[in-house]
């Protein structure tokens, strides 16, 4: 957006956290900004909203709109299909259309009698590899081995602290049996580049860090370990086979154990209806297990065959490409 041209009122990448208890943490940073953004409404007096994903801090922006007079279009849907299901009511109160990313929440919303437009995924347009495999590792200087598993340890500072050293962990057990094999750390520039050393120094592994080449690194590697979020469909549309991993703070992980409503988190096995990857969840992170399961991947093209047949009908169940350009139609329609 800030590309676009938008003016940014705050960050909200700097203060970028995961967890109930993480939130509260920064709880007077957030109504702060909050208090400047009311501010910044009051002075330029907008004649529509578009909230972006952030349903804690946009469901509240939006009933101070309402009282505004200040329509609203709500894009990205927040997770009410998974939890915060009493949100369905203040987002009919509050927003005049939805627009949404997957097929279900347009089901879901139009069987509460909410406006909702479903555009499809705009991944389906900006995933896609910039070089070839070769290319990438002789440009890196990185050895060509048999195998190549990707590390996507998530784009949050707390993610990377609780995920990275597991999957590591995992990482050397693979290597105990698996010699000819690379790991592609796959780093967000929101993260920044030192704390992945203080991590990785010392443990020894062939592992190489890749600055912002997510998609160069998952398209030339043959099986990827990811922290739970977008980072999943990434590489589903890469048709790369993976395991999920996410842990949070204790105290984050019982409130979400009661929160959650449904059998899974991970937004492929989401988007399939079913568990086509295993999730290694909070205390179930065991690098043994996961170790065991990758070398079954790497080792078994058949098995590695079939996972990609089911990521392949993850692709086709995420809509239409051109999903950006069909919002801002939708958006414009509304001014």
């Amino acid at each position: 957006m800030q590309q676009q041209g938008a003016e940014l009122c705050f960050k909200m990448t700097d203060l970028a956290v995961v967890g109930l208890f993480e939130v509260l943490k920064n709880l007077k940073k957030f109504q702060q900004i909050f208090r400047n953004l009311l501010q910044t409404v009051d002075r330029e007096n907008p004649g529509l909203a578009v909230l972006v994903d952030y349903p804690g801090f946009n469901l509240r922006l939006a009933r101070e709109l309402k009282k505004r007079n200040i329509p609203v279009i709500y894009y990205i849907s927040p997770q009410v299909w998974a939890w915060g299901r009493k949100r369905i009511k203040t987002i009919k109160q509050l927003v005049k259309r939805m627009i949404v990313f997957f097929k279900f929440e347009e089901e879901l919303y139009k069987k509460e009698g909410i406006p909702v437009s479903f555009i499809g995924h705009p991944l389906l347009d900006g995933v896609k590899a910039s070089m070839t495999k070769k290319e990438l590792f002789d440009r890196l200087n990185i050895p060509d081995n048999k195998y190549t598993v990707a590390l996507l340890p998530g784009s949050r500072e707390k993610e990377v602290k609780n995920i990275l050293p597991r999957m590591l962990d995992t990482a050397g057990l693979i290597c105990k049996e698996l010699s000819s094999v690379t790991f592609l750390i796959l780093r967000s520039s929101t993260v920044k580049e030192e704390l992945f050393n203080s991590i990785i120094n010392g443990r020894g592994l062939p592992a190489y860090i890749l600055h912002d080449m997510t998609y160069e690194g998952l398209a030339c590697s043959d099986f990827a370990m990811v922290a739970s979020g977008t980072a999943t469909l990434e590489t589903a549309l890469l048709g790369v086979p993976m395991a999920i991993l996410y842990k949070v703070s204790f105290l984050s992980w019982l409130y979400l154990r009661t929160a959650i409503k449904i059998p899974y988190i991970g937004m492929v096995n989401i988007v399939a209806g079913e568990r086509i990857v295993p999730e290694f969840l909070q205390y179930h992170i065991r690098p043994g297990k996961i170790a065991s399961y990758i070398k079954e991947m790497l080792t078994n093209q058949r098995e590695s065959d079939r996972i990609k047949t089911l990521l392949g009908r993850v692709k086709k169940n995420l809509g239409e490409s051109r999903a950006t350009e069909k919002a801002a139609r939708i958006i414009l329609k509304e001014l």
